[in-house]
């Protein structure tokens, strides 16, 4: 089959400063077995040689486009811009400092059927690319199917695992500032022809005290700061307010319901429909955390005391 007759793959790839793990993933990327991509890459203001190594790339290869930021956009928003410049059938999100198998987009592309997206399992390296023993399937349970319910407050979905049909592109952006990318992803595909999971490491993911999703807790002390218990209340709060408004949701009546239970529950002392709601979507809303039943109901039994005692304990 030649590539006028196979779908175009576009990869989209954000970088910002990433010149330290960039040639090597570049390189996975262009050795891929399948071979009708286009790479498309937008820097987000590098200061490092960043640029200069992607412009080298470009010079050697017509399927290789480079683009750069007039002013820093943040990583959510340049995979946004980056997304919005791919001409693909199918779009593949690429961060700049992981390693991908040589076959990743073939096995996802023969994978995906139907479905709006399709991810995988990843392999934990560290930052000299050896490996950690772990895959994100040993921490994380990975959902595949067409409820959103698992992402209101969970993500097992990676952004650099993703495939997905260009069809999805109306249906998720713009990407809301405030929730990261892949999990809008996740929760919009699976309000728009669903998502599927692909039990194969297909990307060595790799673990430093400078990557935006820092899931083994890398040098945590180099990390910043948490946010205070108000702070990680009215950013969840924040959440579901997006998620209960998106224009396309099947679940609406459920998601709605959670999102008020969780306002009333933010102003009360005491609330009870927010724990009877996760009681009631126990299995589906606690899908992805690997935790035990015991773990899963001491958080539920503490949102039976409201928000009000947070505030008044941290003032």
């Amino acid at each position: 089959m030649n590539n006028k007759q196979q779908p175009l793959v576009s990869i989209a790839v954000c970088t910002y400063n990433g010149e330290k793990f960039l040639i090597e993933q570049l390189d996975s990327l262009l050795g891929q077995s399948y071979r009708h991509i286009e790479i498309i890459v937008v820097d987000d203001c590098s200061k490092d040689h960043t640029l200069a190594i992607l412009k080298q790339y470009e010079e050697k290869n017509p399927n290789f486009k480079v683009y750069q930021n007039d002013q820093n956009l943040g990583y959510i928003k340049n995979f946004e811009k980056a997304i919005s410049l791919c001409n693909g059938d199918y779009i593949a999100l690429c961060d700049q400092d992981d390693i991908w198998d040589l076959n990743k987009i073939e096995l996802q592309l023969a994978g995906i059927g139907d479905h709006a997206l399709i991810y995988h399992d990843s392999e934990f390296i560290d930052d000299k690319g050896h490996s950690l023993g772990k895959k994100k399937s040993d921490i994380l349970n990975m959902y595949q199917g067409d409820s959103s319910i698992p992402f209101l407050f969970f993500n097992c979905v990676s952004g650099h695992a993703c495939l997905f049909n260009r069809k999805l592109i109306p249906y998720c952006l713009p990407f809301p500032k405030e929730i990261f990318h892949d999990r809008w992803l996740a929760f919009t595909a699976t309000n728009n022809g669903g998502i599927t999971y692909l039990d194969k490491a297909l990307v060595r993911y790799r673990q430093h005290e400078n990557t935006d999703t820092n899931i083994l807790k890398i040098n945590k002390g180099n990390r910043k700061p948490s946010k205070s218990g108000h702070q990680k209340m009215m950013k969840i709060l924040n959440e579901l307010s997006h998620f209960s408004n998106y224009p396309y949701l099947k679940q609406k009546s459920s998601i709605e319901k959670l999102y008020e239970a969780y306002l009333t529950w933010v102003n009360s002392y005491f609330c009870w429909s927010l724990p009877a709601f996760m009681i009631s979507n126990y299995m589906l809303l606690f899908f992805i955390p690997k935790k035990g039943r015991l773990s899963n109901l001491n958080f539920i039994f503490k949102h039976f005391f409201g928000g009000k005692f947070k505030n008044d304990s941290s003032s």
